[in-house]
């Protein structure tokens, strides 16, 4: 169990700190002390801007993680790996697949961009690594994979489907998400959790070998989510008793506030510029 000090700065959030960009979308820089990880990369520019301001040198990327393939975790893909020649790639064969958000009839393409695809289709073997089940990517720290739908009451969050006519629903397939193993418990980094907040962590428990959850943080895509997913998963929440819970992106107001309201002053706001170290 590492006994280093992890730092993690949120660059990409909906939120920012004064003098640096808000974004639609979501980006983790994670200094575990002997690797550099980034884990999504935003819609590019916030990424960019926000790095230089805070005096991350994004060239020391050592791995980016894709917690799954929209826009707006994606779009920094081909200034990352510009910018750093080391970077080994882990991320679901899926993230690649198109993908719309359909709203009163209108369909809207969320998929990866097309640069970030040519980017990650110029990527050596060694550098591209598809993660189709759990595996740790360095000391003390691995990838879910595919997480199980175990809930009855969590679901992607959102009117995602695969084609433009809303025939083939969207289950978000390779939506997955990142554990830190330390001395105080898991820390655990998503995107936008469209697998669901108690199946991820139920998942991460499995995988790690450890239920002892220290910090979550990240999109939880709770905007649209009905009365009964909001209680149950505020009650398992409380029982997997978190110390800190990070809430970003997509978690909306109202979860955000259902969130302190069930968790009090455990709950510290995401945005971009803040950096925790655990």
């Amino acid at each position: 169990m590492s006994k280093t000090k992890l730092k993690i700065t949120i660059l990409v959030d909906n939120r920012a700190q004064d003098g640096l960009i808000p974004e639609h979308g979501f980006s983790l820089w994670i200094d575990t002390g002997p690797t550099r990880i980034l884990f999504d990369t935003g819609q590019g520019p916030a990424l960019v801007e926000n790095a230089a301001k805070i005096g991350i040198d994004l060239g020391q990327t050592d791995i980016l993680a894709l917690s799954h393939g929209h826009y707006d975790h994606t779009g920094g893909i081909p200034h990352v790996l510009q910018a750093s020649r080391k970077a080994k790639l882990f991320c679901h064969a899926g993230v690649v697949q198109p993908r719309y958000a359909l709203r009163n009839g209108t369909a809207k393409s969320i998929r990866i961009p097309k640069a970030s695809m040519a980017t990650i289709n110029k990527l050596s073997e060694e550098n591209l690594q598809w993660v189709s089940r759990a595996r740790l990517i360095s000391k003390d720290t691995g990838l879910t994979g595919p997480i199980p739908r175990e809930t009855t009451y969590e679901d992607t969050g959102g009117p995602f489907f695969l084609d433009s006519e809303g025939r083939r629903a969207d289950l978000i397939e390779d939506d997955l998400a990142l554990w830190i193993r330390t001395s105080h418990g898991l820390v655990v980094c998503v995107g936008c959790c469209h697998a669901g907040i108690v199946n991820t962590l139920n998942h991460v428990f499995r995988v790690s070998g450890t239920n002892k959850l220290y910090a979550l943080i990240g999109g939880f895509h709770l905007m649209n989510a009905n009365k009964e997913r909001l209680e149950r998963t505020m009650a398992a929440l409380r029982s997997f008793a978190p110390e800190m819970v990070i809430p970003s992106h997509c978690t909306g107001e109202k979860g955000t506030k259902i969130l302190r309201d069930a968790l009090g002053d455990r709950i510290v706001l995401g945005q971009s510029g803040i950096c925790h170290t655990l």
